[in-house]
């Protein structure tokens, strides 16, 4: 099939090397959002889709809006079959998800219907899940509501990030993707409706929503940490600097502390470590990235910070 990918960020890079590899699939053109700030100076720079396209010749696309009329008369003129979405990043208006004959064809990664939106990853670790996956479904104008294809599974491991999970399921995804699109090909699969139970949502995360608060339960704590890294970045206040925070363990064996107390020393083998206090019981924190520093070991940090015992987060 004649497709047009429409994808942005790392994780659709894949699925697209995957169907340029294909034998059965020609990749006429990539769609992907407008270049972006990046880097310390905040230069433009094409998306990592844009770069891995131009790598192999592939025209790129690069609308502000797609849903424009020129845009949706510039894709008519290519003519594609399908296009396949990975992450792309835009809403896609009726008039658009015409244009293909066989519509536009979605990798999520949840197991639909579950956790439709932005960031299906991070809130399935977030809320605790231990198995999640990503589906392949038919566009709609409704929010990732479309009839599925198909689906995988993968299984969420007790200290999975949000980065190491997302890596795994590009990669089992984009095999998906390219079985649904050789199925549509074949007339071999046909989508099924998804059930109208088991809905749930994951919109987009805001810097405010990776903060954490040491209130709550410290598994709560610690889940939400990995959601949150790589990106946003888990962050909390310590006195007037907006740090970020790795991955944390909870330790049922720590001294009590008051949530988002903070107290550094050693623990029963010897070991230098750093408690935070939370709802429940304290964390030990791995690493901590204090503004304008690359991340630090934990117990590092602590030396320098010269803590004493009014030590809080918040």
């Amino acid at each position: 099939m004649r497709l047009v990918f429409a994808g942005t960020p790392e994780a659709a890079l894949p699925s697209l090397r995957r169907l340029i590899d294909s034998p059965r699939h020609e990749v006429v053109a990539v769609l992907t959002r407008p270049d972006a700030a990046a880097g310390r100076r905040a230069r433009p720079a094409p998306s990592p889709v844009a770069k891995l396209a131009s790598e192999h010749g592939i025209p790129v696309l690069r609308p502000p809006s797609p849903n424009t009329d020129e845009f949706i008369a510039e894709l008519t003129e290519l003519a594609p079959d399908c296009c396949p979405v990975v992450a792309y990043g835009a809403l896609l208006s009726e008039r658009l998800l015409a244009v293909p004959r066989h519509g536009w064809v979605n990798l999520h990664f949840s197991l639909l219907p579950a956790w439709r939106g932005a960031a299906p990853v991070q809130a399935a670790i977030a809320a605790g899940d231990t198995v999640t996956g990503a589906s392949t479904f038919r566009i709609e104008p409704a929010l990732d509501s479309g009839p599925i294809y198909g689906v995988v599974t993968e299984t969420i491991r007790p200290t999975d990030t949000a980065g190491d999970l997302l890596d795994r399921l590009a990669d089992s995804g984009a095999e998906l993707l390219e079985r649904t699109l050789d199925g549509i090909e074949d007339g071999t699969l046909t989508a099924v409706p998804q059930p109208s139970e088991g809905v749930s949502y994951a919109p987009k995360i805001t810097v405010e929503a990776a903060r954490i608060r040491w209130d709550l339960p410290a598994h709560v704590v610690e889940r939400r940490i990995r959601a949150m890294t790589p990106n946003p970045g888990a962050w909390t206040m310590i006195g007037d600097l907006r740090v970020k925070l790795g991955p944390v363990t909870v330790d049922d064996d720590a001294e009590p502390l008051a949530p988002g107390e903070i107290r550094a020393g050693r623990d029963g083998s010897g070991k230098q470590a750093v408690w935070f206090g939370t709802g429940t019981h304290p964390v030990r924190l791995g690493w901590i990235q204090p503004p304008g520093k690359k991340p630090m070991n934990a117990p590092d940090w602590a030396r320098g910070a010269r803590l004493d015992d009014t030590a809080r987060a918040r």
